[in-house]
C-alpha cells in the first residue's frame, strides 16, 4: 500500500504538469480547430527562459530570496513565452487559416521543428542544471520499510495547476472574453458580424494557452532542476493525449486527462516496466478513441447542414 500511495503522489505531480500543457492544446483546438504541435515546444522554451531569468536574478542582480526570484521568473516566463506564441500565431499560422486544412499542420511541425533547433543552437546540447530551489517534504506514513512522503515542491505544483484550472474555467465561462472565444468556436464569421475581433481572440487565446505552458514550463525546472532542447517533445506529445483523453476542447478534461496519463506512466513503470510506460499511455488513447471517440468529457461533433 506504500509503495502504490507513494506512486500515486508521483503520478499526480506529472500528471498536473501534463494538464497544464494541455489545456493550451486544447483552448486552441478548441477556438478554431487546430492541432499546435509546436505547442510542445513553446513549453520547452518557457522552461529556457525561466532558467535564464532565475539565473540572471540570482547571479547578475543579487537577488537572494528564493521565493521572490521564483514569483518574478514565473511572470516573466509567463510574459515572454506569451509573446513568442503571439509571433508564432501571427506570422506563421494566420497566414494560413484560410489555406486548405494541412496547411496550419505543416506549419506547427515546422515551427516545432525550427524552435527545437534554435535552442539547440543557441544553448547548447547538453542538460542545463540549477541547484534544487525547493527542500524539505513531509512525512505521511512514517513506515520503516517504505516511508510515504510528499515534497514541498509537489505540493506547490498541485496548488498552482488547481488554482489556474479555476482561474481559467472561471474566464471561459463567465468573462466577456469567454464568450467571445466561444462565438469563435461556434462560428466564426457570425461572430465577426456581430463585432467581435476574431484575429485578436484568437491571438490572446494563443497567448493564454502560452503562458499556462510557461507556468507549467516553470513548474518542470522546480521539480527536475534540469532542462533540456528536447524536452518539449515527450511532454507536448503526452499533453495532447491527455487533451484527446480527457475531451479536447474541455478544460477540466485536460487536466484529468494529464492526471490519468501522469498516473498511468508512473504505475506502468513501477509495476511492469520503464520500457513500456509510454506505450501504455498512448495504448490507453487508442481505447478510448475507440469506444469513446470524444473523450471523457468533450462532446460528440454535430454536423452543420
Amino acid at each position: 500500500m506504500e509503495v502504490f500511495l507513494q506512486q500515486l503522489i508521483y503520478g499526480i505531480t506529472l500528471g498536473s504538469i501534463y494538464g497544464l500543457i494541455a489545456i493550451g492544446y486544447t483552448m486552441v483546438f478548441g477556438i478554431i480547430g487546430m492541432v499546435n504541435f509546436a505547442h510542445g515546444d513553446v513549453f520547452m522554451v518557457s522552461t529556457f527562459i525561466a532558467l535564464i531569468a532565475f539565473l540572471l536574478l540570482t547571479s547578475v542582480v543579487g537577488l537572494g530570496s528564493i521565493v521572490i526570484a521564483l514569483f518574478v521568473v514565473l511572470v516573466l516566463a509567463m510574459g515572454f513565452t506569451a509573446l513568442v506564441s503571439w509571433s508564432i500565431e501571427r506570422f506563421a499560422y494566420r497566414p494560413l487559416r484560410g489555406s486548405f486544412r494541412l496547411a496550419p499542420l505543416i506549419s506547427a511541425i515546422g515551427m516545432s521543428i525550427f524552435l527545437m533547433n534554435f535552442v539547440q543552437v543557441a544553448q547548447g546540447p547538453r542538460n542545463k542544471a540549477i541547484p534544487d530551489l525547493v527542500q524539505g517534504q513531509i512525512v505521511l506514513i512514517n513506515s520503516p520499510t517504505y516511508p510515504v512522503t510528499i515534497s514541498y515542491k509537489q505540493l506547490i505544483i498541485w496548488i498552482v495547476t488547481a488554482i489556474l484550472l479555476g482561474l481559467f474555467w472561471y474566464l471561459v465561462s463567465r468573462t466577456a472574453l469567454g464568450r467571445a472565444q466561444r462565438a469563435c468556436e461556434q462560428d466564426p464569421k457570425m461572430a465577426a458580424l456581430l463585432g467581435i475581433n476574431v484575429n485578436r481572440t484568437i491571438s490572446i487565446t494563443f497567448m493564454l494557452g502560452a503562458a499556462l505552458a510557461a507556468v507549467a514550463g516553470t513548474l518542470y525546472l522546480i521539480r527536475y532542476n534540469s532542462v533540456n532542447f528536447a524536452d518539449g517533445f515527450i511532454p507536448g506529445v503526452k499533453a495532447f493525449t491527455a487533451a484527446v483523453l480527457g475531451g479536447i476542447g474541455s478544460l477540466p478534461g485536460a487536466v484529468i486527462g494529464g492526471l490519468l496519463i501522469g498516473l498511468i506512466e508512473v504505475m506502468w513503470a513501477e509495476y511492469f516496466s520503464t520500457d513500456y510506460k509510454d506505450v501504455a499511455s498512448f495504448a490507453v488513447l487508442a481505447i478510448m478513441l475507440i469506444f469513446l471517440p470524444q473523450g471523457l468529457l468533450g462532446r460528440p461533433d454535430v454536423e452543420k447542414v
